[in-house]
């Protein structure tokens, strides 16, 4: 008779219903292996298209994202010592790769949270190694994104640039997220045009405080001092024990 393999070394096991909470663990516990051996605990996020190209029509998105990127992580690396703060992204093309691209350009370490999808996602070529991951679910690599950010910069984007800044809006309005973040829109006229948030206000939605939960820039130099400021201002401090999976960052 041949001896069985052990459960968690069958690979056909592991892909059925059954084991689907094995594998949400993985995805919890690999990253949490990686940021503990790097040091990693304050990250900030870049959200933004992964169809917008530096040769596109709009092409300024793709290299002020970088500029932007670059000086934060010199910044970071300067004044705050081993580079507290690690630019974040999605991993993928677009705004995810200029800020990944950035922060290597100044020589810094850079995370790239990519999610399995059937086209425009594969990993760009300056994450760090060992910082790149590679997500099957979505609300996984959510809570990553919102666990460690100190910041977020939202640039133009679609439907998944939308999900995940109203995502980390909602848990900032509610207070499910207890920190402070610096929620920072680039792009004022691109914003302005697509989300109405005035219009929210007026119809009653949204409280008009509620309009205080981020903030506007249109070039790298306002975006930096604005995020540099913030941060110094909240000094945000990284408690050094274990996260847990925290019920407000839900499964879809």
């Amino acid at each position: 008779m041949t001896q069985p393999n052990l459960a968690y070394m069958n690979e056909e096991f592991l892909k059925t219903p059954e084991a689907r909470s094995i594998r949400l663990l993985s995805e919890y516990l690999e990253p949490l292996q990686h940021f503990r051996k790097q040091k990693i605990q304050d990250t900030i996020v870049f959200f933004g298209s992964a169809r917008i190209k530096p040769d596109g029509p709009m092409g300024k998105y793709y290299d002020e994202a970088r500029e932007l990127a670059r000086m934060l992580t010199a910044w970071s690396d300067a004044n705050e010592g081993k580079g507290r703060y690690v630019i974040c992204s999605g991993g993928g093309p677009g705004i995810m790769e200029a800020a990944n691209r950035g922060a290597s350009d100044a020589n810094g370490k850079t995370i790239g949270l990519n999610i399995g999808l059937p086209f425009e996602q594969q990993p760009n070529p300056y994450i760090t190694e060992n910082l790149s991951f590679q997500f099957h679910y979505f609300f996984m690599r959510k809570f990553w994104f919102a666990y460690l950010a100190k910041a977020l910069v939202v640039f133009p984007g679609g439907f998944g640039t939308m999900d995940e800044l109203f995502e980390i809006l909602t848990l900032v309005q509610t207070g499910k997220l207890k920190k402070k973040m610096q929620i920072l829109l680039y792009g004022t006229e691109f914003w302005k045009e697509v989300v109405n948030f005035d219009a929210l206000v007026k119809h009653g939605t949204i409280a008009e405080k509620d309009l205080e939960l981020f903030k506007f820039a249109d070039d790298p130099e306002t975006a930096f001092e604005v995020l540099r400021n913030s941060l110094a201002a909240y000094d945000v401090k990284t408690e050094p024990d274990t996260p847990a999976i925290s019920a407000t960052v839900k499964p879809a």
